[in-house]
């Protein structure tokens, strides 16, 4: 067998229907699309998404699931382990000192301490907020958490 040989199973291809080429062609003049009428005409037509004049799908649901409050503060989380690992003992831990070690992108952000890990160092920690089972481990190991938190 050779390429040359192959050919489409016999009934699987159909030739495309050559509308409005004359009235020898069965589909000429009108070019199946019957009289007068919308859809008789150029561009005519629903249009996707038409549903009988019933208010679309579409324009029936709601833009955004849920409630979307504008006042929200999303923390940035940082763990005190991570911080255990870039700080020395003694050091003070705010959003410039995070921003320079690279734990954050911009001190700007508002950074919440969470209490993944342990702390082994004494840190003084100035952020935005901090959980209770981070405070109570700074703490235990001899630093202290001072306000904004």
């Amino acid at each position: 067998m050779e390429i040359k040989d192959l050919h489409p199973a016999p009934g699987s291809t159909h030739a495309r229907k050559r509308l409005g080429r004359g009235a020898g062609s069965g589909t000429g003049k009108t070019a199946g699309r019957g009289l007068n009428g919308q859809k008789s005409r150029p561009g005519g037509g629903k249009g996707a998404g038409f549903e009988g004049g019933q208010t679309p799908l579409a324009r029936r649901l709601p833009k955004l699931p849920g409630f979307r409050n504008p006042n929200r503060v999303e923390y940035t989380p940082v763990n005190v382990d991570r911080l255990d690992a870039c700080f020395e003992a003694g050091e003070t831990v705010d959003c410039d000192s995070l921003k320079a070690k690279g734990i954050i992108k911009h001190t700007d952000e508002a950074v919440k301490v969470l209490g993944n890990g342990e702390i082994t160092k004494a840190l003084t920690i100035k952020v935005d907020k901090i959980s209770a089972s981070a405070k109570a481990k700074v703490e235990a190991a001899g630093g202290k958490v001072e306000e904004p938190c």
